[in-house]
């Protein structure tokens, strides 16, 4: 990975909560956060008592380089946004101007959290398709806006094995949203990812349990929507 390859986007721990429909009981769990980037989940559980792990291959750069990439990048995430407005229901954020400071929240507890963390094993460098972990060592694996997000850049094959690695090292995989990316998009709003129903079939096909459950969230006009994993029986 090269740091100017990387476009750091940070969520909090309520769009997490609301994302992956998170129960009292799941947020005891062990969870694994992939492809967790700039997000505040971490911090904000582990100040809470919570127990979370976060993977990313971003924090191979130290917090300066990535706060440095947050900074170049912010601006052109934002302008995308504008440009493309109507793809996004405001009803939470009310505005642009509000998601940019939500968004720049979250990352700047990230940053504030990032160097301990790393030293206390809370974030670790890595990720999909294989991940640094041995089998079963968390109860709940979680993948925001990675998976099905890049739908154009990253293969069916790709995704199915990245489902399968979460779901060797965790009893459960949830993974939000179900969308292609509507940043960039005609028209401004995500298109159902094309990946979606094979990887499903080639999920259950392995024996396992996959379907789609709606959530509490949504930001990108339809993409309210999860997909939850678990072994059978």
């Amino acid at each position: 990975m090269k740091l100017e390859d990387v476009v750091p986007w940070g969520r909090s721990k309520n769009e997490y909560t609301r994302m992956f429909g998170l129960t009292p009981r799941d947020l005891r769990a062990s969870i694994l956060d992939c492809a967790g980037g700039p997000s505040s989940f971490n911090a904000e559980m582990i100040r809470e008592g919570y127990k979370v792990v976060s993977c990313d291959p971003l924090y191979r750069f130290s917090a300066g380089q990535i706060s440095e990439r947050v900074e170049e990048v912010f601006e052109p995430i934002m302008d995308g946004i504008r440009a493309n407005e109507t793809g996004f229901s405001w009803r939470e954020m009310g505005s642009p101007e509000r998601l940019g400071e939500v968004r720049r929240s979250a990352m700047d507890l990230f940053l504030q959290d990032f160097p301990p963390g790393l030293s206390e094993g809370r974030y670790v460098e890595g990720g999909l398709p294989t991940l640094p972990f041995d089998d079963g060592t968390f109860d709940l694996a979680l993948c925001s806006h990675f998976l099905f997000t890049y739908s154009a850049q990253l293969s069916e094959g790709f995704h199915l094995a990245s489902i399968l690695e979460m779901c060797r090292v965790a009893e459960e995989a949830r993974v939000f949203p179900l969308l292609t990316s509507s940043v960039h998009a005609v028209g401004g709003e995500g298109q159902a990812s094309p990946h979606l129903r094979p990887v499903v079939d080639g999920l259950r096909e392995r024996g396992y349990e996959a379907g789609v459950e709606e959530v509490s969230y949504e930001f990108q006009k339809g993409g309210d929507e999860m997909l939850r994993v678990r072994r059978r029986g």
